[in-house]
């Protein structure tokens, strides 16, 4: 049955434009190690949400997800609102690929299609995040790897704005960041976690971990899990610029989560705002900026299924 064929939603402008161009050979080398597949490309933000939850209503029961972060996290979306069990595969096509780091899916793509062949299903944890958008409504939104609100959001939109070679690159992430760690103003913010007392907090940033990694390959999260039923929650706080140059290395290594003014802790539902009227604190979900503070993020324990390498 055609309709049953798994579904691949390929996102062309991804790793730079490559998987375009390149999608001839991509296609054979994944029916060579896959399988058969059907297939539908995305001409603009938004259109793998709208496809996949178009097709998991329509029954299609594994839809694979072939681009970078942005791409997978379009998927998930389209599933969660479909509220069926249709299954996520992927084919990492990003320059950043930090979900796929937490699951050790590999990039080549003969051995990401090997792994969508043999690999297992699994149940994950989905986060779900409430903010004000760029129209001041709330809004609602799923995300599979990671949410966070301070610095990233500025460090994505420049790194966005990068021009040439660099663009959507490591390499315009890092020198994004060096630029908002010299200019970026700390807001304090005040953050409700699980229900318990408030707290008010000067911030550099704050991530609200599903996954491991974020940044094109941060270990921010160093000791998250994907089905604990809970966010790690990660607040780098009051660090003056010199020291957080100095010691952004750690964030590669996942050592930054000993320094005194990081601190961790686990929860299933984090409150935020800014603690002073007329502060924008931006809030990015799975490395898009889609709003602002105040926001509330919960997990759904167990709300997707997940194609995974046998070892992950």
């Amino acid at each position: 049955m055609i309709a049953q064929l798994p579904l691949i939603i390929v996102n062309p402008t991804s790793a730079a434009g490559k998987t375009g161009k390149d999608w001839p050979s991509l296609t054979s080398s994944i029916r060579t190690h896959f399988g058969p597949f059907a297939v539908q490309f995305t001409k603009g933000v938004g259109d793998a949400m709208t496809i996949a939850a178009d097709e998991a209503r329509n029954g299609r029961t594994l839809i694979i997800a072939c681009g970078g972060d942005g791409t997978v996290s379009e998927v998930t979306n389209g599933i969660m609102e479909a509220g069926t069990d249709t299954e996520l595969g992927i084919i990492p096509r990003g320059t950043g690929g930090d979900f796929r780091r937490s699951l050790k899916i590999p990039l080549h793509i003969n051995e990401a299609a090997r792994t969508l062949r043999n690999g297992i299903t699994r149940r994950i944890d989905v986060g779900r995040a409430s903010y004000l958008n760029a129209s001041g409504k709330i809004e609602r939104r799923y995300f599979i790897n990671l949410a966070s609100f301070g610095m990233s959001g500025h460090v994505i939109t420049k790194s966005k704005e990068a021009s040439g070679l660099l663009r959507g690159t490591t390499l315009s992430y890092l020198a994004a960041t060096l630029q908002t760690t010299l200019t970026f103003d700390k807001p304090e913010v005040w953050l409700e976690v699980d229900d318990k007392a408030v707290r008010r907090i000067k911030i550099a940033n704050v991530c609200i971990a599903n996954g491991r990694y974020f940044g094109g390959g941060m270990k921010v999260a160093p000791d998250a899990k994907l089905n604990d039923g809970q966010f790690d929650v990660i607040a780098i706080g009051d660090m003056g610029r010199a020291e957080m140059l100095a010691k952004s290395y750690r964030l590669f290594s996942g050592t930054h989560i000993h320094d005194e003014r990081v601190s961790s802790t686990r929860a299933a539902k984090v409150k935020a705002g800014a603690a002073r009227d007329g502060v924008t604190v931006k809030v990015e979900l799975d490395g898009e900026v889609v709003g602002e503070l105040p926001a509330i993020f919960e997990i759904i324990h167990d709300g997707l299924n997940l194609r995974c390498p046998k070892r992950s």
